[in-house]
């Protein structure tokens, strides 16, 4: 499932705007990094909370898609993010890690750093589902 990620990941019209890429994965962990172009930030020359968010969520996803078995699709049901403080970095790195896989529904947790991955920005909880075809049930 780590190559079909990596390739639906490659198919995210959103992630190519942001400019975020994939530059680690394992089965039940996801890093994306995002550098900060002005195009992203907020008033204040901050990565904007729906940058982080976004790329969190993603990490997430994909985090519990490596988990899941062939064939399956993966989709967002919840997530809350809690900013912590304001994102000044050149690159933002978000860590998606499984924390309970089950049939249906897999819980995550991202952090989201600085490119050292020393300071910390954000914190997601997110709840995925996994979907399967119908053929596979």
């Amino acid at each position: 499932m780590i190559e079909e990620a990596k390739r639906s990941f490659e198919q995210q019209g959103f992630m190519k705007t942001l400019g975020a890429k994939i530059i680690a994965i394992e089965k039940g962990m996801v890093k994306i990094s995002c550098d900060l172009k002005e195009s992203l930030t907020q008033q204040h020359g901050f990565f904007h909370a729906g940058v982080i968010t976004s790329i969190a969520d993603v990490a997430c996803g994909y985090a519990a898609f490596t988990t899941m078995p062939e064939g399956s699709d993966v989709l967002s049901v919840e997530i809350k993010t809690n900013l912590m403080r304001a994102a000044k970095a050149d690159r933002i790195i978000a860590t998606g890690k499984v924390i309970k896989s089950g049939r249906t529904l897999i819980f995550c947790e991202a952090k989201i750093t600085d490119e050292k991955e020393e300071t910390l920005f954000a914190t997601l909880q997110g709840t995925m589902m996994c979907l399967q075809s119908k053929t596979k049930q």
